[in-house]
């Protein structure tokens, strides 16, 4: 084959190889440094993107996929879609407004232009990026809103990039997925789509001017066609694009898709006046053949072969076939090579990996990897690689495949001899609920927190001295009991019902149990963006997973033994370690996650013979794994509800369950998430003010529920009034004897200062609401309205 074969990238890391822009970002939030050295640092992480995609021997390479805190974020500051509560004056959204919406203002440092007065101002809501671990902010309209073109980031990256001789593909959100990724306002009850013509002239105007600075490509990603989508939306987008590309008719469209087929979606796709639509056939082969018969003979078609979700290798024999038939039915050049959606998502290079297991990291490809993946396997396809990258490529796969690592038969066969009984708890929740306070004697609206407590510069520091060797593990031991002790005090002093340990010994809730179950490798610098400067460093579950030995009985323990009051053992429950992690692909998900399930079940069993009377399993990422359509939930919500009660039904009765979720939305599932039987579940409610709650009530929940009074991800310390508000809010809707009192996550990441004003003012909203008899009213326990469904025999 003649016809040099295309490649391109939809997106890249944008953290830098040290984590420079989260540093940079945190250190001019903390007033450390100002706009222009936070600018710089932007710039030098840019550069050195596009230089390395350059390198790899990419032909089109995104700009504007970089962002300071969130693309839908910078997606809003584009077209002006500023609430009015941040007060901004117009023009181009400057930084003190971006990062408002992203973080809330605290001080009052906005004043209402109703009343004169100064309030704090709450920020954006954030949600997961449809099935990932990503955090995105969500856009929030009113029913009058105005949109202009208020950024001129494209523009400028667009420049940047030329002024290093490198032309390359402008990437912005595409017009009618920002807006169903989005939400109206307080009260209204209008269709975000409903704004579709309002802010279609906004896109139009920065196409024409991407034109006017000579741009030959842009990619405008509408991941929202991997949805279940009505008539309404589909004709939204043929809208939205015959106006785009009257606007700019000679700039080049690539619509990029991700995530998932587009089914149903696909002949509205195809007739849309595009120049190349983007597929993703690693998580849907499938679609392949659909999208041939589909596809009009003018329009260009990506492939995205090359995983952006995970780390493994990409299988070149399975990829080229794909690519074969691809090239066979409508000719090589329509056809370009590329990952299947941005490398956002990926850590940035293994070449940082010094220490990483060596048989597992050569299963391995980070980003700048994967770069060299795409360039590769369209080399393969034209003939212009050597057919030893192949054959090197097929020796690693049959090395994986072969390796004793991977296959435990103690595991498996643990496994298969799980009953039916290991599935469910002894009792129903009504007579749990007795013995549990009967035992725990707690007040009306109890008091607790999720689990972590700040994780400040000398529990980092001491962390690392102990990795390092520069700490002994006896003096490292008595660091954290000190730490410990510290917490309990504090808490028992604000007067806590049910209190944590602080987590003090943890480096992340998914880490730190991987580092002690068989099955998992670590990395050094695996870094990925999980949402504004907070960055995560997944592991590796690449084998079949088995616990050895108690994880955390030890601290919990300790920290029981400090205080009368009860202590809550945390740990992290099997669906999010699977999400959470980078997990391997060579059998089903669902049977990775009932062996972390046993494994969690250990944990617990364990924690409950050590005297803890209250254990929580979180699992925020149980929403997130949901399937993108509905049509296929059942069997993932089977096997996802049955790993948390493999997990948590080995208990008694008395003891009491707890489970934690938050930034997501809970409407569709709830059935399945009150099939979990969580004795108490925690959620993200503070930013919503209380809507999620509403769904809850008209499902009828039946067992104890805990929303959040305080956004832990915004600065801002709300005070004890406005967290009684939400109190009252949540008891208009919930009954009283069934609510609990907490934030709405983890407080890893915020200061002491902040951590101790907002639990005062937490425990005293809470005293506030037990004292007024109109705060909610004591209603009978109903079962939910829908039947809870039951694991299958």
């Amino acid at each position: 084959m003649n016809q040099n074969i295309r490649t391109h990238n939809l997106g890249f890391p944008r953290i830098g190889a040290k984590r420079e822009l989260k540093h940079s970002i945190e250190s001019f939030w903390s007033g450390k440094i100002g706009e222009a050295q936070l600018l710089d640092t932007a710039k030098a992480v840019r550069i050195v993107n596009w230089s390395t995609q350059r390198a790899a021997g990419i032909d089109l390479i995104p700009s504007n996929d970089f962002s300071l805190y969130d693309h839908v974020l910078d997606t809003c500051a584009l077209t002006g879609a500023v609430p009015e509560r941040f007060h901004w004056s117009g023009g181009n959204v400057d930084l003190k407004t971006y990062f408002a919406m992203a973080r809330g203002l605290a001080n009052g440092d906005a004043t209402c232009q109703g009343c004169g007065t100064q309030h704090a101002t709450t920020a954006l809501e954030m949600t997961k990026w449809f099935d990932t671990n990503y955090h995105y902010l969500v856009p929030e309209f009113h029913p009058c809103q105005k949109f202009r073109l208020s950024s001129t980031k494209p523009f400028d990256e667009w420049n940047e990039a030329k002024a290093l001789g490198i032309e390359t593909k402008p990437v912005l959100l595409g017009p009618v997925s920002f807006l169903l990724l989005g939400k109206m306002g307080e009260g209204s009850r209008m269709n975000p789509l409903s704004l579709l013509s309002d802010v279609l002239p906004v896109y139009a105007q920065a196409l024409e001017r991407l034109a006017e600075l000579g741009v030959s490509w842009v990619q405008l990603d509408e991941p929202a066609l991997a949805l279940d989508l009505n008539a309404g939306q589909r004709a939204a987008y043929e809208q939205a694009y015959r106006e785009l590309r009257n606007a700019a008719p000679k700039l080049k469209i690539m619509l990029a898709t991700y995530f998932g087929d587009l089914r149903e979606n696909l002949d509205a796709a195809c007739r849309l006046p595009v120049d190349a639509l983007h597929i993703d056939v690693v998580r849907s082969p499938g679609q392949l053949e659909s999208v041939f018969n589909a596809l009009p003979k003018e329009l260009l078609l990506s492939l995205g072969v090359v995983d952006g979700r995970n780390i493994w290798k990409t299988n070149y024999a399975a990829a080229l076939a794909l690519l074969r038939r691809a090239s066979e039915k409508i000719g090589a050049d329509r056809l370009l090579v590329a990952p299947s959606c941005s490398l956002l998502h990926a850590p940035l290079s293994l070449k940082h990996e010094r220490k990483l297991d060596p048989e597992p990291k050569q299963w391995l490809a980070f980003a700048e990897e994967k770069l060299v993946e795409v360039v590769e396997l369209a080399g393969l396809l034209d003939g212009s690689a050597p057919a030893a990258a192949l054959e090197a490529n097929q020796a690693v796969m049959k090395k994986r495949r072969g390796s004793y690592r991977i296959h435990s038969h103690a595991v498996k066969t643990r496994c298969s001899e799980v009953k039916p009984e290991d599935y469910r708890r002894a009792s129903p929740f009504i007579r749990r609920r007795e013995l549990q306070q009967t035992r725990l004697k707690l007040p009306a609206f109890p008091t607790t927190t999720i689990g972590s407590f700040p994780q400040t510069a000398a529990v980092r520091t001491a962390r690392a001295q102990f990795k390092k060797g520069g700490m002994s593990a006896a003096e490292y031991e008595r660091f954290l009991e000190t730490e410990t002790n510290t917490a309990v005090q504090k808490q028992d002093r604000l007067g806590l019902d049910v209190l944590v340990h602080g987590e003090f010994e943890r480096n992340d809730m998914v880490e730190y149990f991987g580092e002690q179950l068989a099955g998992f490798a670590f990395t050094e610098n695996g870094w990925v963006q999980s949402y504004g400067s907070r960055c995560v460093k997944p592991p590796i579950l690449y084998g079949d997973v088995e616990r050895s030995r108690p994880m955390t009985v030890r601290w919990s323990k300790f920290a029981q033994s400090l205080t009368e009051k009860p202590v809550k053992g945390m740990l992290t429950g099997p669906i999010t370690i699977l999400q959470w992690s980078f997990v391997r692909d060579d059998q089903p998900r669902s049977e990775t996650a009932k062996q972390l399930a046993l494994a969690i079940r250990d944990e617990v069993r364990d924690l409950e013979t050590a005297g803890l009377a209250v254990i929580q399993i979180d699992e925020p990422a149980l929403r997130e794994g949901l399937p993108l359509r509905r049509g296929d939930w059942g069997d993932y919500l089977h096997w996802a509800v049955d790993a948390f009660r493999l997990a948590t039904s080995g208990v008694r009765d008395e003891t009491q369950i707890h489970t934690h979720m938050c930034y997501c939305e809970f409407n569709n599932i709830l059935q399945s998430i009150a099939a979990m039987d969580a004795d108490v579940i925690s959620i993200e409610a503070s930013r919503s003010k209380m809507e999620l709650l509403e769904a809850f009530a008209e499902f009828r929940y039946p067992n104890d529920i805990g929303p959040g009074v305080w956004d832990i991800h915004s600065p801002r310390v709300p005070s004890s009034e406005e967290m009684f508000e939400l109190i009252r809010a949540a008891a208009k809707v919930i009954p009283r004897e069934r609510l609990w009192v907490n934030p709405d996550c983890g407080l890893k990441t915020r200061r002491w200062e902040e951590v101790e004003l907002a639990l005062a003012n937490l425990v005293t909203a809470a005293h506030e609401a037990r004292n007024d008899q109109k705060t909610g009213e004591k209603r009978p326990i109903l079962p939910a309205q829908k039947p809870l469904r039951h694991p299958k025999s």
